[in-house]
């Protein structure tokens, strides 16, 4: 297996903050300057997606539906189930970055990426991947302010939304906006814009644990509740690939199809996932929220490739099956 670099960034990102946080008149310098590149991170995206492309996709309106439900819908009724765990398996402030992550959208780029090893919708994961991630810039924020608001101490505030709204849909709309100018350049210039991304998302996960730090995170949990939320994580990842898979089926989807569903309804977005939650839970353990959310993302990025794989080495025995027929 090769080595995920960017998993590996992340987690020395955290270690980093954990022991050398921002302090005094570096805070305000680490957070204006996180607020600017989330900026730029969404006006990239923006810029990146083509809407023709999106719309002449969305004719396959059953798969995309599939896969936002799974996203949208199912994902955050686990999550509200999950509070039956609270407060005696976890602590309300892990429970609340569960919660949180089953509420993010879809990731876009390694959905695509894995629906095309296995050899499965790709078109159709590209459109679905992309509506998620545009649907999730302000349907996430609105769960967030219905499901977090009542059920926990935290109390979202309709400034909190104005906030995500100006940081992450604003700059989204612009991209798309300055498409007939940017375009090429972020088409030509894809590989490099993918290390700003990168970068983008390192630096939020160095602030938020630098505020963790401050606010004595790591104070506020134990050893064994951090396993148990691996452990949560692990069983939520495997029921939803289950699920996916078998919700395909039972609604008459291909193969294909039924790929493209499992890898993007399963999925959850750090890069649009933590950049919100920096804005929403602002005064709040922000580094302990996101927390469960990269213990996912990490998750899923190996069982997904693992699972990518065996689909591809089955369509390979397919496909030589066919090129030599028996007798």
């Amino acid at each position: 297996m090769r080595i995920n670099w960017f998993l590996v960034g992340i987690v020395a990102a955290a270690v980093i903050a954990s022991i050398v946080p921002a302090r005094g008149a570096a805070v305000p310098v680490v957070d204006w300057t996180v607020t600017v590149l989330v900026f730029l991170l969404f006006l990239l995206y923006g810029a990146r997606l083509e809407p023709r492309e999106t719309l002449q996709g969305l004719q396959h309106w059953r798969l995309h539906l599939t896969i936002l439900a799974c996203t949208f819908v199912v994902f955050p009724l686990v999550g509200i189930a999950l509070r039956v765990l609270t407060p005696w398996a976890i602590s309300p402030v892990l429970y609340l970055g569960l919660l949180w992550l089953t509420l993010v959208p879809s990731t876009v780029q390694s959905s695509i990426n894995f629906t095309s090893i296995a050899h499965g919708n790709v078109p159709g994961a590209i459109v679905s991947a992309t509506t998620s991630n545009l649907l999730g810039t302000f349907v996430t924020p609105v769960l967030a302010f219905l499901l977090v608001s009542s059920g926990s101490g935290i109390t979202i505030s309709a400034s909190s939304i104005v906030d995500v709204l100006l940081q992450i849909l604003l700059p989204f709309i612009l991209g798309q906006l300055s498409r007939p100018l940017t375009a090429r350049l972020v088409t030509e210039h894809g590989r490099p814009l993918k290390f700003i991304d990168n970068g983008v998302i390192l630096a939020v996960v160095y602030s938020a644990f630098s505020s963790g730090v401050r606010e004595h995170i790591w104070s506020m949990t134990s050893p064994a509740q951090l396993g148990v939320t691996i452990l949560i994580c692990l069983l939520l990842l495997a029921l939803m690939l289950w699920l996916s898979w078998a919700l395909g089926g039972w609604l008459g989807f291909n193969r294909p199809d039924r790929i493209a569903i499992q890898f993007c309804g399963t999925k959850k977005s750090l890069a649009t996932g933590l950049p919100m939650a920096t804005v929403l839970f602002t005064g709040q353990p922000v580094g302990l929220i996101v927390l469960p959310l990269m213990i996912f993302h990490m998750c899923q990025l190996i069982a997904c490739g693992w699972i990518a794989g065996r689909y591809r080495r089955k369509w390979e025995a397919d496909q030589l099956s066919s090129d030599h027929p028996a007798g």
